[in-house]
């Protein structure tokens, strides 16, 4: 599959990698692909990001994936759930943090050499070629991996949605580009 992969692909699954490195994640994670995405410039899906989710708002989104990150990766639609069962999340988040130390439960410890990818990360690359293969695409562009990224569920997905970047504002935003 990976033959496959645009230069811009390969450049923001390496980006992921070295996300997860420097973060001390035990595996490389769709929030380190997003993360990656992030910093890229001049590539489709930059383009793309930079019209739906400009360069001041990114902080925002960045800080509701580390928000995340510190609730043992909970979204916001599972703290919700829990709430309703009179499980309150963010105590839970406090007294654990009290007792082990800020971000116990956001699974870092620093490690070193390569990363895994973990399941999700898997699912959103293997997504990005089905997304390719639909639109006609003949190679995986970063595009696809930002369009799989939306559709992935869980806190990625939600956190991009929360920020307006949706696969049908994503893929609207394409086809402007292709217009153009």
């Amino acid at each position: 599959m990976f033959e496959r992969f645009t230069k811009a692909a390969r450049g923001v699954v390496k980006g992921a990698a070295e996300h997860a490195e420097r973060s001390g994640a035990e595996a490389v994670t769709a929030e380190h692909l997003l993360l990656a995405l992030l910093d890229r410039e001049g590539t489709r899906a930059a383009g793309v990001l930079g019209r739906i989710c400009p360069a001041e708002r990114r902080p925002a989104l960045v800080a509701a994936l580390a928000d995340a990150r510190r609730r043992a990766g909970l979204s916001r639609a599972d703290s919700e759930a829990l709430a309703g069962l009179g499980i309150d999340v963010d105590a839970i988040v406090a007294r654990v943090e009290a007792a082990h130390g800020a971000g116990a439960l956001s699974g870092r410890r620093r490690l070193s050499g390569r990363r895994p990818f973990s399941r999700e990360a898997k699912s959103v690359l293997e997504n990005s070629l089905r997304v390719a293969l639909a639109r006609k695409d003949r190679e995986i562009g970063d595009e696809h991996l930002l369009l799989a990224l939306t559709t992935a569920g869980g806190v990625v997905a939600e956190t991009l949605a929360d920020h307006g970047v949706t696969y049908a504002a994503v893929d609207a935003a394409l086809a402007a580009r292709s217009a153009l």
